[in-house]
């Protein structure tokens, strides 16, 4: 090897470099949240033509190959602390978490097996207990973490799928997927993520076998509906391996009625996974946990963490109800999980995961909930949903306004709709609103979501930072208002 040593090591020369190299990074940082604009503006275009690798044969050096990050990286950053930026599922992240960071990508631990991860392995089991808990799960450790909601859904909806197949003899796992694969159906809400349809398409059974059920008027799954859709598949012919519910949805953060979902799957023995990759958050409310009443029922779920629990992504959890559905993807590989081990009671946590090496994302909701407590982590967590609803109320005060929906967790769906008599027609309104989201990115002064809720085109607010008051949030809608009126005027 030429030159020094660039891998971390116990040499005094290395840790010095790591010394030096964290120094120079964490001072860029601190530099950057001072900046007072949420973004710098730049265009995909001016971004194209800016960025440029520069993969000299000698190396950089370390210091110049993070100037060069801070320069074309970080500088050019949405700033998701800022007060104005509220598009997006998009956290502000604990202090704590950052430094869980720092400890996971020095340590590397390798989560597949327990000769790589061993006090990781054991703090990610205690985790996953004590997640188990909180929704009214038996004591256990069926569950493990993951990248985020996407991935968690895919264990669901795998699980379900091959607990459907194995009722009926047949081993998804041994021999693939068999018979009239169009009759077999799963129902989600035509608000449920884009995921159930993609994890489908991957299970192969295709967007096809995904039906939408219609929703009230607070886009939470309509129970009538539901009843109905079943009743038809059965009368068709089909059969349904699952009903995923939602708990916050992406845009309304709307809540099915999970509870009467539960009942209603138990009589027809289908599996019920629920995505609350937003709305499990209020797990740890002391305002609004009911908000998940009937939680502890279904047979799996979807947890994320750098959503409202305010972690670095990524980091999220899929808790399965009954341990021995494992079994239904389990594989052994003599060197990672091998009988042996499992006889010595060796935890090798392969064997719950899809993935094989991953990242000891545990540690960071770990932290937190060290750091922070229960306590101050629902008040942290209730903050956003009190905003919204003080929110809420305010635009509905404002004559160029209007209140698409009422919110339910920490979003809040509105729309510019000018006074004026002489203003055209409604999809003038919706190109108006698509360009006043546009038009706040491209300034850097704020991001605020386009979405359609209902039919309608709107704006979108979900209040995930702490810090934010209603305040900081008349300004953002005062800016709102003033950029339409430019709009208008152009």
């Amino acid at each position: 090897m030429s030159g020094l040593n660039p891998i971390l090591a116990a040499s005094a020369q290395s840790t010095e470099a790591y010394k030096q190299a964290i120094e120079q990074s964490s001072q860029a940082v601190v530099q950057w949240l001072q900046q007072p604009e949420m973004y710098q503006g730049k265009t995909v275009a001016e971004l194209r033509e800016r960025i440029t690798l520069d993969f000299n044969p000698q190396g950089l050096g370390n210091q110049a190959a993070i100037e060069r990050a801070i320069e074309f990286f970080l500088k050019d950053s949405l700033s998701v602390h800022h007060p104005q930026c509220v598009a997006h599922l998009h956290c502000p992240s604990l202090v704590v978490s950052q430094a869980a960071e720092v400890l996971i990508n020095a340590t590397n631990q390798s989560m597949d097996s327990w000769d790589q991860s061993p006090s990781a392995t054991i703090i990610e089991m205690k985790l996953i207990e004590w997640l188990r808990t909180q929704v009214g799960y038996q004591a256990g450790d069926a569950g493990v973490f993951t990248s985020g909601g996407t991935q968690s859904n895919l264990m669901g909806l795998m699980l379900a799928r091959d607990a459907f197949f194995a009722r009926q003899g047949h081993s998804i796992q041994q021999d693939g997927l068999v018979g009239n694969l169009k009759k077999i159906k799963v129902f989600c809400s035509e608000h449920a993520h884009f995921s159930v349809q993609k994890n489908m398409a991957l299970l192969g059974l295709g967007y096809q076998s995904v039906t939408l059920v219609k929703t009230d008027e607070f886009a939470r799954m309509d129970l009538a509906d539901l009843t109905e859709k079943l009743a038809a598949a059965k009368a068709n012919g089909e059969q349904v391996l699952a009903i995923v519910a939602t708990a916050g949805t992406t845009d309304a953060g709307a809540i099915d009625p999970l509870r009467a979902i539960a009942k209603l799957a138990a009589e027809e023995q289908i599996w019920v996974h629920v995505d609350a990759a937003w709305g499990g958050a209020l797990l740890l409310s002391e305002k609004y946990r009911d908000y998940l009443d009937g939680i502890e029922l279904v047979d799996s779920i979807t947890l994320d963490f750098h959503k409202q629990f305010f972690q670095t992504i990524s980091c999220g959890a899929f808790l399965l109800k009954e341990a021995r559905h494992y079994e239904l993807m389990r594989y052994q590989a003599a060197y990672l999980n091998s009988e042996f081990d499992e006889a010595q009671g060796v935890p090798n946590l392969v064997s719950k995961s899809l993935q094989t090496t991953r990242r000891f994302d545990a540690l960071k909701l770990w932290m937190g909930l060290e750091a922070l407590g229960q306590k101050q982590y629902a008040e942290i967590i209730d903050h956003g949903v009190t905003l919204a609803q003080q929110v809420a109320s305010y635009v509905a005060e404002q004559p160029a306004l209007e209140l698409v929906m009422k919110p339910q967790l920490a979003s809040v769906l509105f729309r510019y709709r000018p006074q004026q008599s002489a203003f055209p027609t409604d999809a003038a309104i919706v190109l108006l609103n698509q360009k006043i989201g546009d038009a706040l990115l491209d300034s850097g002064r704020a991001n605020v979501g386009v979405t359609e809720s209902n039919g309608v085109t709107c704006l979108k607010m979900t209040l995930l930072n702490p810090t934010v008051t209603l305040e900081d949030i008349k300004i953002l809608l005062a800016l709102v208002e003033s950029t339409a009126q430019t709009l208008i005027a152009a």
